[in-house]
C-alpha cells in the first residue's frame, strides 16, 4: 500500500511540473517575471509585499495574486495600500497552489502589460514547497519569532527557494533569534540562497531586496 501511495504522489508531482513548465513559457512570451512568495502564517508576507511593491511600482507594472483557504482581506490590503491590481484565490481548503490552479487564476486575471507578478501562496512551510507554481523564482520568508532553527526542520522550503528573506528583524532580541546561526542554517539547505534581512515596519533591508528584484525583472526581458 505504501508503494502505491508513493507512486500516486510521484505522478501528481510530475504532471504538476509539466503544467508549470507550460505556464513559465507563456509568461516568458509575455515578458512577465513571476515570483512565488511562501512562508508560514504571520511571517509578514503581505506587509513586506506592500512595502516592496511601493518601491517597485513606479518602475514596473505589477500584479498580485493572493491565495488563502478563505477570505479576501489580503487582496484588499494590497490594492488599498499600493494601488496595484490584485486578485484573491480561494483554495477551498487546499494548503497550497498547484500549477493548474495558478494557471486558472491567471486566466481570470488580466496580466497583459504586466512586468512583474507576485503570488502570495497559502501560509504553510510544508505543502507549498512541494508544488511548482510556474514561477521564475521562489521567495520564502522566515520571521524572527519563528526561530533560527526552522531551516533545519523544514528543509524542502529552503532548498527550493533561491531568495530567503528574514523578516521582523526588529524583534530578534525579544525572541532570542540568532541571525548568524539562521544564515548558516539556510545555507546548509541551499548554498546558493540569496539572504535578505528585513523589517517591513521599520523599512530596513527592503531597499536591498527591491534592487535585487529589479535586476531579476530587467534580465528577464
Amino acid at each position: 500500500m505504501e508503494q502505491k501511495i508513493i507512486q500516486v504522489k510521484e505522478n501528481i508531482l510530475e504532471e504538476n511540473s509539466t503544467r508549470a513548465a507550460t505556464l513559465r513559457k507563456i509568461l516568458k512570451e509575455k515578458n512577465i517575471f513571476f515570483i512565488n512568495v511562501m512562508a508560514s502564517p504571520g511571517a509578514g508576507k503581505t506587509t513586506l509585499l506592500i512595502n516592496l511593491i511601493n518601491k517597485l511600482k513606479n518602475e514596473f507594472n505589477i500584479g498580485v495574486m493572493e491565495a488563502d483557504i478563505d477570505g479576501d482581506v489580503d487582496a484588499y490590503r494590497i490594492t488599498d495600500q499600493t494601488g496595484v491590481k490584485s486578485i484573491q484565490i480561494h483554495t477551498s481548503g487546499a494548503c497550497h497552489l498547484t500549477a493548474q490552479m495558478t494557471h486558472d487564476a491567471i486566466n481570470e486575471f488580466d496580466i497583459d502589460g504586466l512586468d512583474l507578478l507576485f503570488l502570495e501562496n497559502v501560509g504553510n512551510l510544508v505543502c507549498p514547497a512541494e508544488f511548482d507554481t510556474g514561477s521564475n523564482i521562489n521567495m520564502m520568508l522566515l520571521s524572527c519569532p519563528e526561530g533560527h532553527d526552522k531551516p533545519l526542520k523544514y528543509p524542502l522550503m529552503f532548498e527550493v527557494s533561491k531568495i530567503a528573506v528574514i523578516t521582523k528583524i526588529e524583534t530578534a532580541s525579544i525572541f532570542d533569534f540568532d541571525l548568524e546561526e539562521c544564515k548558516k542554517n539556510i545555507l546548509k539547505r541551499n548554498k546558493d540562497a540569496k539572504i535578505f534581512v528585513t523589517s517591513a515596519l521599520k523599512d530596513l533591508g527592503v531597499d536591498e531586496l527591491a534592487n535585487y528584484i529589479k535586476e531579476l525583472v530587467k534580465n528577464n526581458k
